[in-house]
Parts: C-alpha cells; sequence; structure tokens
C-alpha cells in the first residue's frame, strides 16, 4: 500500500491509451477495432467494406457496421514465494523485491482502468485471484500478497529442508484466470522452476501475452572471492569456489525475448525508486 505514490509518478493514461508503446510521438491507434458499436445508414464518404449486409438486405438501404477498440486489460501478477526466493544479501530478500515491483505495477494497471489479478506460488497453496479493476481489487491483491508471503516465511522457518515445488504448476493456475487478449507478468529469479516450466511458457506466449521480471540479488552477480560453505535440502553440505555470474540474466532475458517473451532485471538492493520507471516502460507494452 506505501507503494502506490511512486505508481502514480509519471503516470500518462492518456498516452498510454492512445499510443500503446513507449515514445515520444503519441499517435492515436489505427484500425476500427474488432467490437461491434452501432449500425446506421451509409452516408457519402463511409468505406464501403463496412457495409453491413444483414441489415441492408433487411431494409434494401445500405447500412454500415462501426466498430470500437476493446481497451479492457486483465493482467494477472504471478509472484515465486517458492524457498528459493526467500533469499537476499542486501536491503531485502528477493521474494520481497518481486512483490515490490508487482505491486507497482498493479497500481498502475488499476489507476488506468485495468482489471489486475493474482497467483502465488509457494511450498503450501498457492494463492489465486481473479483479475477485477479498481482501488478495491488492488487492496484486495497487496493483503494477498502480504499473508502469502507471511505464511511461505513462516513454512520455510518451521520446515527448513522443504523440497521446491515446480513454478509451471502456478503458471498454469494463472493462465486460467485470464481471459482472451490477456496479460500474465511473472516475476521470479527462475531457479528450478520444473522441467517443464520453459516448455509451458512457450507455448503460453503463443496465446497470451507474458512479460518476464527476473529478480537478481548482487550476490549472485558479482560474489566476493572465497570459499563458500552451503547445506543442501536433502542434507548435503559441502563448501564451493565462488565463480562469477556476471552476465546470466542479460543472457537468459535474451533467451526468453528470442520466444517472444520480453522482460526486465530487477536490481534487488536498488529498492522501489529504481522500480518505478521499469514498470512504468513495462507496464507501457501490457
Amino acid at each position: 500500500m506505501g507503494l502506490r505514490h511512486l505508481a502514480r509518478r509519471g503516470s500518462a493514461p492518456a498516452t498510454r491509451t492512445l499510443a500503446g508503446l513507449p515514445g515520444g510521438i503519441v499517435t492515436r491507434r489505427r484500425g476500427r477495432g474488432s467490437e461491434p458499436e452501432d449500425v446506421r445508414l451509409w452516408s457519402e464518404g463511409d468505406d464501403r467494406r463496412f457495409i453491413d449486409r444483414n441489415a441492408t438486405a433487411r431494409t434494401g438501404q445500405l447500412h454500415v457496421r462501426t466498430h470500437h477498440d476493446e481497451r479492457d486489460r486483465a493482467v494477472v501478477l504471478l509472484a515465486d514465494f517458492r524457498p528459493s526466493m526467500l533469499f537476499g544479501t542486501r536491503r531485502a530478500l528477493r521474494s520481497v523485491a518481486a512483490a515490490e515491483a508487482l505491486a507497482l505495477l498493479g497500481w498502475r494497471v488499476a489507476a488506468d482502468g485495468g482489471r489486475v489479478g493474482l497467483a502465488v506460488a509457494s511450498a503450501g497453496a498457492p494463492t489465486v485471484l481473479r483479475p477485477a479493476g479498481g482501488e478495491r481489487a488492488m487492496i484486495a491483491v497487496t493483503g494477498a500478497l502480504a499473508q502469502a508471503h507471511a505464511d511461505a516465511l513462516a513454512a520455510e522457518t518451521g520446515s527448513p529442508t522443504r523440497t521446491e515445488p515446480p513454478l509451471e504448476t502456478t503458471l498454469g493456475l494463472a493462465r486460467g484466470l485470464l481471459p482472451a487478449g490477456g496479460h500474465l507478468v511473472v516475476a521470479s529469479a527462475l531457479d528450478d522452476p520444473g522441467p517443464g516450466f520453459d516448455e509451458l511458457l512457450t507455448l503460453l506466449a503463443e496465446r497470451i501475452a507474458i512479460r518476464l521480471i527476473l529478480v537478481s540479488d548482487a550476490f549472485e552477480r558479482a560474489r566476493p572471492p572465497g570459499y563458500y560453505p552451503f547445506a543442501l535440502a536433502d542434507g548435503h553440505r559441502g563448501t564451493a569456489l565462488s565463480a562469477t555470474a556476471t552476465g546470466q540474466a542479460e543472457a537468459r532475458l535474451a533467451d526468453y525475448a528470442r520466444r517472444g517473451i520480453a522482460g526486465v532485471r530487477l536490481d534487488v538492493e536498488t529498492g522501489p525508486e529504481a522500480y518505478a520507471p521499469l514498470m512504468e516502460r513495462l507496464d507501457a507494452v501490457l
């Protein structure tokens, strides 16, 4: 709720409605839209391609059908709160950063008249909210995010050896919430998403618009040199030599972009002030 003021900064609903894409020049959408609006008598200057044959045959006079663009936006936010996301070395956990970014995006969509839904992946039962519009819907989304994160932390504290559930299960649930033409935004570090995740994500990208927020902790990108002890969920322990991971996030985003899934990298340590322009850019293409 406290991030709502950041979502208002730089918002220009009229520009997004007209242009639909980021840029310095505002242009109106081309085409006549797909939703029927009215049937009226044909007049000089009307495009003959829009003549309504049924009304013309019924009345014996030329009629044309007008259309308008359907601008209803339904966006489902998928937050990854699985055990691997409950990790962080600077400022916040990766799961917290994912929730902050999704909340910022959700407030922007709601302010522009869109509908916002939620799907949360965790070690327990997934949290699901169907897309709804208005301030009340976003209050429900933020409350569900906070409760789901608290439950994920409690479950991890009580059972530190809990296994990592596949992300593809929640991905399928999120797809079921979306109508035709909907949008799905996934916020995750994509650690161990499951054997069928990439295949399912690629198939869904052919039917709905998918955007990715790839959450990245500073320790992943630039680890101090040295040896690091580790313990796995199965009880195995050992020591590993640190290795740099510079460029891995960019390479992963480029790979998904080739499949039609655009995304942004979210650096946990930078905070919501830095997330706001990223979410504004993401909102412009939803």
